[in-house]
């Protein structure tokens, strides 16, 4: 009995070790030397070596970077590479054509790959910072996080405790309190910070991407206090976005800009000076173009700060802190800046800037401004809230990512005050040459065309 299973058994292993490869147990596909190469802000290369015992037949790379979000946003890359059983995989995120992500991002990414065999393998999640590894970057902090590479510890050591105080000042007297520790990026200049990223204003001297919790600013030694201030103003920011986040709208940049300068500390003379002069030469700025971007031109971008500034002044003073309150209660749940400007006060923008404009006296809205619709906001499907630096663990639907992180700016302080001057004529050569040989051609292909008409009548006519 005991010598028949025993032949049984010896049978068994025999056939089993003669059997195709097919029907034995088949070993995983393994990975090896997973990593990302930065070549900062041009490019992030991500590779993978792979084997298998079947011939590898599909790779994909899955990426994102960890945001505020709403629903579950990844990109898939589909890498080349050769099929066989040792393979490698390698995909390049060219940055200049889908918007650089601001320096200090969060960065994940992950492979999914799959076999002749039909086995599958989903590596690890990988993550990576978007930072540009040239500077020796010294960090400071635990609530605040705040990087630097050039000034003493001293001078480190300020604008920490500036930005500390910043979020302590906005969470008592605003009720703005951060969900996670901020990261403040400290460049030693504005050079250097425009330098880090492609497609921002050319006079930017800070930004602030609340979504990612980031504030990047360049300070020298000697503008240190403009420096702590301009921390206060990037903190706020960043905390009135994380505070007020909605899938289903925003907040408008008038009054995003003038709690941020809340948090600096109010405007300078300089500039409420300015806003005094446009009042008076009555070359103020809609409030309605203020909803969106403001204009690259300095003066502008000085005054729209100004009027943004002394617009919420007005309805705070006006009609009190409540109303305010209300106001940003239901631009978080997603209701549209007029329809929400209605429900507290009883006025749309337009309406908030004629009442403005009489306050301060300043004249009526000029009859083109009236003309301007109200936009309507494009209705987002709501999708559960995905958590600050969270990777997402199923497959979602595939989002490449094409579009500028959103992001407010700060310009540059500059030593002097700059005038304000009357617009220039300026005239076009070329163009006023180009024109007016156009016109002569077709003066001329005109009396062509008359002379041949009028040859063709008498020809008839004979």
């Amino acid at each position: 009995m005991h010598r028949r299973l025993f032949h049984i058994g010896l049978l068994l292993y025999l056939i089993f070790l003669l059997a195709p490869n097919s029907i034995r147990a088949q070993a995983p596909i393994s990975a090896a030397h997973n990593r990302a190469a930065l070549k900062f802000p041009e490019s992030l290369t991500f590779s993978i070596d792979l084997t298998s015992d079947a011939e590898i037949k599909q790779v994909v790379l899955e990426y994102g970077v960890q945001a505020l979000t709403c629903g579950t946003v990844v990109a898939k890359a589909f890498p080349q590479f050769t099929p066989g059983k040792t393979t490698t995989a390698a995909w390049t995120w060219e940055m200049k054509r889908t918007g650089s992500e601001p320096p200090g991002a969060r960065l994940w990414w992950r492979w999914r790959v799959a076999d002749a065999a039909g086995k599958e393998l989903l590596t690890e999640p990988q993550t990576i910072t978007w930072l540009d590894s040239q500077y020796a970057w010294q960090t400071v902090g635990e609530k605040v996080r705040l990087h630097w590479y050039s000034g003493s510890q001293s001078f480190a050591g300020a604008l920490h405790d500036a930005a500390l105080k910043a979020l302590t000042d906005l969470a008592q007297d605003i009720g703005l309190k951060a969900d996670a520790p901020p990261d403040l990026y400290i460049y030693a200049n504005s050079d250097d910070l425009r330098a880090s990223f492609y497609y921002g204003p050319s006079w930017v001297g800070g930004i602030a991407y609340g979504n990612y919790n980031i504030v990047l600013i360049g300070i020298t030694p000697e503008q240190l206090e403009w420096g702590k201030s301009t921390i206060a103003h990037e903190l706020t920011h960043v905390l009135h976005r994380r505070n007020t986040f909605s899938c289903l709208g925003s907040s408008p940049t008038w009054l995003s800009e003038r709690l941020a300068g809340y948090g600096q500390g109010g405007r300078s003379a300089g500039s409420m000076q300015r806003l005094q002069s446009a009042i008076a030469d009555d070359s103020l700025i809609a409030l309605r173009t203020l909803s969106s971007s403001f204009p690259e031109d300095r003066v502008k971008v000085d005054l729209s700060y100004a009027q943004s500034y002394s617009v919420v002044n007005f309805l705070i003073a006006e009609y009190g802190k409540e109303k305010f309150l209300a106001l940003l209660r239901a631009l978080q749940n997603g209701t549209a800046i007029d329809d929400a400007l209605r429900a507290a006060y009883g006025f749309d923008t337009d309406g908030l800037e004629d009442a403005w404009r009489a306050k301060v006296g300043a004249k009526p809205r000029p009859a083109a401004a009236r003309r301007v619709p109200t936009a309507t906001p494009i209705v987002v499907p709501t999708f559960a809230l995905v958590a600050a630096f969270q990777i997402p663990t199923r497959t979602p639907t595939p989002v490449l990512p094409t579009a500028i992180p959103t992001a407010t700016h700060t310009p540059v302080p500059q030593p002097t005050a700059i005038p304000s001057q009357p617009p220039q004529l300026t005239i076009n050569l070329d163009a006023l040459i180009l024109g007016a040989l156009c016109l002569i051609v077709f003066v001329a292909a005109i009396i062509v065309g008359v002379i041949v008409i009028v040859a063709r009548r008498q020809r008839r006519a004979k």
